[in-house]
C-alpha cells in the first residue's frame, strides 16, 4: 500500500497522518520530501502512525533524519498512535529513546505545550488565546490583532483540533469566531466539554460586518476582561 500523508496545523504544531508503508524507496522518499518542504516554516510536528502497516531500516532511518532537520530548526519531532508492531521494532533497536511516542495527538500535542517546546519568534509571548473560526481569513486577522496585542494565540479552523489546543495550551480564554457551529453533534459536545471552567468569547456575526478596527477593539476589551490580574 503506497504511503498517504495528509498534514494539518493545530496551532503551532503540525499532525502528519500517515497511511500504508514507511520503507526504502518511494514511501519514505515521500515522507521525507512532504515534511522538509514545511521546514522551517513549521518546525514542531507529530506523526500519526496509527494507520501504518510497515517500517523497515531505511523508513527509521529517515524519521531520525527529520527528527534531527526539526531540532535544527529548533523544533522537534514526536510520534503517536504507534502500532504495537512499529512499538516492538522502536523498543528492540533502542530508539525509543530517541523517538518519543505518545498515545494520542492530544498527548503528542500537549508534550510540547507543557514543556515550554513551542516556540515562535524572539518576542516573549503573554497570555495563550485559543480561537477558533472557519474562515482563514477571520482567523488570520484575529490572530495578528491578539499577537500585536502581546498575547500569544492559536488558530484552528476544525473544532476536533480545537479540542486538542484547548487540553494541551490551556489558553486563557478562548474565541468563537462568527463562523464556528458548536450548537450540535457529537464533536461540539466534546468541545464543550473542554471549554469547561474556561473563560470563552463568542464574536458572533457581527465581527464580520462591522468595521474591521471597531470588531478588533471589541474583541481585546472582552479579552482584556478576561485575562487581567
Amino acid at each position: 500500500m503506497p504511503l498517504r500523508v495528509d498534514a494539518r496545523r493545530v496551532g503551532k504544531v503540525t499532525i502528519v497522518k500517515c497511511s500504508g508503508r514507511i520503507a526504502a524507496g518511494q514511501e519514505a522518499d515521500h515522507l521525507h520530501r512532504e515534511l522538509t518542504k514545511l521546514l522551517p516554516e513549521q518546525k514542531h510536528f507529530v506523526l500519526h502512525l496509527g494507520e501504518v502497516e510497515f517500517v523497515d531500516s531505511s523508513g527509521l532511518g529517515m524519521l531520525v533524519r527529520l527528527l534531527a532537520s526539526a531540532r535544527s530548526a529548533r523544533g522537534d519531532l514526536k510520534l503517536c498512535n504507534v502500532t504495537k508492531g512499529i512499538a516492538h521494532t522502536l523498543n528492540i533497536t533502542n530508539l525509543n529513546q530517541l523517538l518519543e511516542a505518545h498515545e494520542s495527538e492530544v498527548e503528542a500535542v500537549s508534550a510540547f505545550y507543557q514543556r515550554g517546546g513551542v516556540k515562535d519568534g524572539a518576542r516573549q509571548p503573554g497570555k495563550t488565546v485559543v480561537c477558533v473560526d472557519q474562515s482563514a481569513n477571520v482567523l488570520a486577522y484575529v490572530h495578528e490583532v491578539l499577537r500585536q496585542a502581546g498575547y500569544d494565540p492559536l488558530t484552528t479552523g476544525n473544532v476536533s483540533d480545537a479540542r486538542i489546543l484547548v487540553k494541551a495550551a490551556r489558553p486563557a480564554v478562548v474565541i468563537l469566531g462568527p463562523n464556528v457551529m458548536v450548537r450540535g453533534g457529537e464533536k461540539s459536545d466534546a468541545l464543550r466539554q473542554a471549554l469547561h471552567g474556561i473563560p470563552t468569547i463568542e464574536l458572533g456575526s457581527a465581527f464580520s460586518t462591522i468595521d474591521a478596527g471597531e470588531a478588533a477593539q471589541q474583541m481585546l476589551a472582552q479579552v482584556k476582561a478576561h485575562t487581567a490580574e
